[in-house]
């Protein structure tokens, strides 16, 4: 381990699979929190979802990213404390750190040994940067280690994992981001947009079928971990966007009547009843904008992509502290071209 990284454990599992699995399969209609997808061979998994060209958002989104670190960088200004909630491969950070320059990194992630990884390879790679990663279940609690230097805090929360939250849940996420950003903190944020449901539906119904996998791999983790009676190959995978809602639905299906058991519980499924196991929310830019001034920030700036696939938001703490409510109006958006220059948008 390199002198320029501290590794930090608060036990995350603390929110277990156990429990999630009994409250999960005891509802009329059963789900279980997309973040017990994070294994160690579920985190293996999504990075290949994110390699799969049906899935755009990590291509996108890292285009931009690296376009717009150096304009970021200026509306940000150099040397705050990083923090990235669910830092998974710290791939998009990366394209960041030269243009931020930040005073330390806090990467976060549920999976303490991906964690480890990542963050090894990145103080390897950058050898100036103080990293302190925290292994934490950031939809419960953003601790940051007493150790991390005193400044001005930028979160970086990528990827469009906001859109794992129901509406209400961002506001309780973005309360807990404001209590760990502090009043002069910034939120820089990827969020999936609206768009054709061809486009999105084939985005989680890759051809390869590496998104299946993962789906299927939380029946493998409960078999695993809970000792669990069931048989992976009587589900298979189901994702649709549900228009209505504005979000893609992950399910895993029973083709069978079947009977789950572990430690005593036991649960009945019948033919064609589902398992929800991921909601993906999709935003136009004007609906997040709104939401997250609900939740106490401030918009700076946003950019769109050209075809409109992707947004990348920066938003300022607006209440640190207290109930939130609507921030001031006004909305800049930027749409980020392939030469790296902008130009302004139709709102």
């Amino acid at each position: 381990m390199t002198g320029n990284l501290s590794l930090y454990d608060y036990k995350p599992e603390a929110s277990n699979l156990y429990q999630a699995v009994i409250d999960g399969f005891s509802r009329k209609e059963k789900s279980i929190p997309a973040k017990f997808f994070y294994d160690r061979r579920g985190s293996e998994l999504f990075e290949q979802i994110c390699e799969q060209p049906e899935y755009y958002p990590p291509r996108v989104e890292r285009g931009m990213l690296a376009r717009l670190a150096g304009e970021i960088a200026s509306l940000t200004g150099r040397g705050r404390i990083l923090i990235e909630p669910g830092a998974g491969n710290t791939g998009k950070v990366r394209l960041l750190l030269e243009a931020l320059r930040p005073a330390a990194f806090v990467p976060m992630d549920i999976s303490f040994e991906h964690l480890k990884q990542a963050a090894e390879g990145l103080a390897t790679d950058f050898p100036w940067l103080a990293i302190l990663a925290a292994c934490v279940d950031y939809t419960h609690s953003l601790p940051i280690p007493d150790a991390t230097p005193a400044g001005p805090r930028l979160l970086f929360f990528p990827g469009s994992s906001v859109g794992n939250f129901h509406r209400q849940e961002v506001l309780g996420f973005l309360g807990r981001v404001r209590q760990a950003l502090g009043a002069d903190g910034m939120l820089l944020i990827g969020v999936d947009t609206k768009k054709d449901p061809v486009l999105l539906n084939a985005a989680y119904n890759d051809a390869q079928g590496v998104t299946a996998r993962f789906n299927l791999n939380l029946l493998q983790r409960m078999r695993r971990e809970l000792a669990m009676e069931c048989r992976p190959e009587q589900f298979e995978h189901r994702a649709f966007y549900n228009e209505s809602l504005g979000r893609i639905e992950m399910h895993l299906v029973s083709r069978q009547r079947q009977r789950l058991s572990f430690d005593g519980h036991s649960f009945e499924l019948g033919a064609g009843e589902t398992l929800h196991t991921e909601n993906s929310y999709k935003y136009a830019p004007q609906e997040f904008i709104a939401l997250a001034e609900a939740g106490g920030f401030r918009h700076r700036r946003h950019w769109l992509d050209e075809q409109g696939l992707f947004a990348i938001y920066l938003f300022e703490v607006w209440m640190a502290s207290g109930a939130p409510g609507a921030g001031p109006p006004g909305v800049q958006c930027l749409t980020a071209v392939p030469n790296g220059a902008c130009r302004p948008a139709r709102r």
